[in-house]
């Protein structure tokens, strides 16, 4: 399958995992790992964006990362706030917009300034929306959205029989940040050779496919990402519906 024909998904979501694994094979510190992992980062942005991606969403740092030792976590954060302030410029340069999600409030005020910051310049960005999920959880997501809505009933501002699927989707963290919203992930990617979805847009992924792969993060290169967008390419997302009836679908839009 050549690269012109590949079905390129909306959304892309990942997992960025064996940025310690990785290090550990070189014999250096897990630090040098993760910051090699940046520099991953900043090669699948570029990717994603020529390919026309339109949000691509990374899994930073989890809720329950803040279980890793300390020296760890503090070095985790001050590559974050080292990210922010070198990638901001080339962010806005190249028409990537930059949105974080998750409970900031545990950051430093410090970080949370800076956050802030990128965001709004690159808030005109029209290209690919970049999406990091810093001290984020799905349960937490939906959890919040929950509460949101419990209190719109207490309120009388919403009968409990009114609460929908539509309704929990649009108190998501996800759902505000974009006027035409956000397209829930299409392709959901995991590095490092785990399985598991980590608890990472729980709700949103309902029907994403999943990819998983043995590639360590720092070494999720592009040829990497091409694999992964090939593979996605090769299925047929059905959403409930039958192969014939996807396939008598796509005959009708080919005609038109």
């Amino acid at each position: 399958m050549t690269q012109t024909k590949l079905n390129i998904p909306r959304h892309i979501a990942i997992v960025m995992d064996g940025n310690g694994r990785w290090a550990k094979r070189k014999h250096r510190p897990r630090f040098m790992g993760h910051k090699e992992g940046v520099e991953t980062v900043r090669e699948i942005v570029k990717s994603c964006s020529k390919l026309g991606v339109e949000c691509l969403s990374l899994f930073a740092f989890s809720s329950e990362n803040w279980k890793r030792p300390e020296e760890e976590i503090t070095n985790l954060m001050g590559l974050f706030m080292m990210a922010l302030d070198r990638e901001a410029k080339s962010l806005a340069r190249n028409n990537v917009r930059l949105q974080i999600i998750g409970d900031l409030s545990k950051f430093s005020q410090k970080l949370q300034d800076k956050i802030k910051q990128v965001e709004q310049r690159t808030e005109k960005s029209t290209g690919l929306r970049l999406i990091v999920a810093a001290n984020y959880g799905g349960r937490w997501d939906v959890t919040r959205a929950v509460q949101n809505l419990a209190k719109q009933v207490a309120n009388n501002e919403l009968k409990a029989d009114q609460i929908s699927e539509d309704l929990i989707s649009q108190n998501l963290s996800t759902y505000h940040l974009s006027e035409e919203g956000v397209p829930d992930p299409d392709l959901f990617i995991r590095t490092g050779g785990e399985k598991r979805i980590s608890n990472f847009l729980l709700w949103q992924m309902a029907y994403a496919e999943l990819y998983f792969t043995d590639a360590l993060w720092p070494d999720f290169k592009d040829a990497e990402l091409m694999k992964a967008i090939t593979d996605y390419s090769s299925r047929q997302r059905r959403f409930g519906k039958t192969s014939e009836q996807v396939v008598a679908e796509q005959a009708a839009l080919s005609e038109k």
